[in-house]
C-alpha cells in the first residue's frame, strides 16, 4: 500500500502527496518547518522550482522533535497503516506532532 501525506490549511487549501515525492525537511526559522514534495503540476519550461511547499508552524526551537517525527510517520506502520498521514489539519485541529500549530500550502503554479 501506497501511504500519502495530507496538510490542510486555514484557507481550505488541500494536498495530497506520496511519500516518495518528500524532497526535504529544513528549518526556515526557530518557529518554521519547510516541507517540500514534488510538485503536482510540472512546469515543462523549466521556469519554477517544480516543489510544493508545506510551511509548518511550530513551537519555537521544536524543529528537531517534529522533522523525527515526519521520518516515523513515512516509515512506520502501525496507526498509519490505512495510508493516509496528516501532517497539518488547521480546519479540523489534527496535527501529525504535538508541536505544529498550522501550516501554509504553496503550491508550484506554472
Amino acid at each position: 500500500m501506497k501511504k500519502y501525506f495530507i496538510a490542510n490549511d486555514a484557507a481550505d487549501d488541500t494536498g495530497m502527496w506520496p511519500i516518495t515525492a518528500l524532497r526535504a525537511v529544513t528549518c526556515a526559522s526557530d518557529a518554521t518547518v519547510l516541507v517540500q514534495f514534488d510538485a503536482g503540476l510540472d512546469d515543462p519550461t523549466g521556469a519554477t522550482s517544480n516543489v510544493d511547499t508545506v510551511t509548518l508552524t511550530i513551537t519555537a526551537d521544536k524543529q528537531l522533535e517534529v522533522m523525527q517525527e515526519i521520518a516515523r510517520a513515512a516509515n512506520a506502520g502501525g496507526k498509519y497503516d490505512d495510508g493516509a498521514i496528516i501532517l497539518c489539519d488547521d480546519i479540523n485541529a489534527k496535527f501529525l506532532h504535538k508541536d505544529i500549530l498550522s501550516c501554509t500550502i504553496t503550491l508550484n503554479t506554472i
